[in-house]
């Protein structure tokens, strides 16, 4: 039963560990794109189509 409980708790740090990472990976690719963004309208007149 000691081993099963072991397990759990592994796997249990194993997935807030890559909760952790996911969430800052997700904020930063937001950051970049409302950077991006916010250059794009910044340079809206210099674009011609």
């Amino acid at each position: 039963m000691e081993k099963a409980y072991m397990t759990m708790k592994n796997s249990g740090a194993g997935n807030i560990a890559v909760g952790i990472i996911i969430l800052v990976v997700g904020i930063t690719a937001g950051v970049l794109s409302i950077v991006s963004g916010a250059n794009l309208l910044k340079h809206k007149k210099e674009i011609t189509f």
